[in-house]
């Protein structure tokens, strides 16, 4: 019974962080296609900022509100949002488990 529960466990941590991984991607990438930057400068991927054409050290930051609304979503989705709620979740989960265990236990007879 034990090995049943640690398994769920194991597979409903794994599904959650799949879940935050793809979210996270496909937050970053809606928020690429939409970022806004002023005349002269194009949206650099990578570095996740408008850099100047004739000067690619000039950089500035990107603009406009849908791709602000997606940075913070996918910062939501980051560990100071969802994701940083797992190591609770985890030690909440197994503390419940082992406490369920020896509760069970005692009305046993061996």
């Amino acid at each position: 019974m034990a090995t049943d529960t640690l398994q769920a466990l194991g597979l409903g941590i794994i599904g959650f962080a799949i879940i935050i991984g793809v979210g996270t991607v496909v937050l970053q990438k809606f928020g690429d296609s939409v970022a806004v930057c002023p005349s002269g400068h194009i949206y650099n991927e990578t570095l996740e900022l408008c850099q100047n054409i004739s000067a690619p050290t000039n950089t500035t930051t990107v603009g406009g509100a849908a791709y602000s609304n997606m940075a913070y979503l996918e910062t939501q989705l980051g560990s100071s949002g969802l994701s940083g709620w797992v190591p609770a979740i985890i030690a909440i989960t197994i503390g419940m488990l082992f406490l369920g265990y020896f509760l069970t236990k005692r009305g046993r007879r061996v």
